[in-house]
């Protein structure tokens, strides 16, 4: 549990996924502005850290200047049960 809590631990990095989740893949403007109240620098660290676990990954949209859009891969898919699984908790227990 501990392994899985240093990938997907976070506040933000939850949602971040929970969004890629419902949204399919965003940009770094659609994340920032579907969660309120996230830093673009805490944004920017926790898609980096999600993407050094394998859990996302970026897909180049434009060339000059280059920006990327960010998806789940499959080991980021696999976390659905899971994020399902907490969202159930919190309707039944808030």
């Amino acid at each position: 549990m501990a392994r899985a809590l240093d990938v997907v631990g976070e506040k933000w990095s939850l949602l971040i996924l929970r969004d890629l989740f419902r949204k399919g893949p965003l940009r770094f403007q659609a994340l920032e502005q579907s969660l309120l109240g996230i830093a673009p620098n805490t944004l920017s660290a926790r898609l980096k850290s999600l993407e050094a676990h394998g859990v996302v990954e970026t897909r180049l949209y434009e060339n000059h200047p280059p920006r990327y859009e960010y998806l789940l891969t499959d080991k980021g898919r696999a976390l659905s049960p899971v994020l399902k699984a907490l969202y159930t908790w919190g309707e039944s227990h808030s």
